[in-house]
């Protein structure tokens, strides 16, 4: 487990670009933490660091959003799925050509890969979050540490 705390909205972006540029294709982000904490902030970080240029939005409505970079990045809302048992079809964006960023994963653990990167981002005040990094895999280890860097 690692620990990063950012200082503002712009410290919050700029660790999701640093983390976009240590992803390859397939691997899966989940995101965890309250409303208003920065999970969408923090996405869009990742996508600036990805090269896309559309606006990010959260997907809550459509579950799903596409988005054209240097590697298509997949940013999921499995809030709604809660209570359901419908596979989205995962596997093809979990195995794709591209980096998923998975919000309120906990409502589809069973189709989650095992290696991937939890990251919980807690609300410390108006400007502060601590992100705690749980990698699971080698290769989100060393993610996990080069970010600490």
């Amino acid at each position: 487990m690692h620990q990063i705390k950012t200082e503002s909205m712009e410290d919050t972006m700029r660790l999701g670009e640093k983390l976009a540029l240590l992803l390859k294709k397939g691997d899966v982000i989940t995101l965890e933490g309250e409303l208003g904490a920065g999970k969408t902030t923090f996405t869009k970080g990742i996508a600036k660091g990805l090269g896309v240029v559309q606006s990010l939005s959260s997907p809550t409505f459509t579950i799903i959003k596409e988005y054209k970079g240097t590697l298509p990045l997949y940013h999921m809302d499995a809030y709604r799925l809660e209570h359901s048992e419908e596979d989205l079809g995962f596997d093809e964006y979990f195995h794709g050509n591209g980096v998923s960023v998975v919000e309120w994963a906990q409502f589809i653990l069973e189709f989650l890969p095992n290696e991937r990167l939890d990251v919980r981002i807690e609300y410390l005040n108006e400007h502060q979050r601590l992100f705690t990094l749980s990698p699971r895999g080698k290769h989100f280890e060393n993610v996990a540490e080069e970010l600490k860097s």
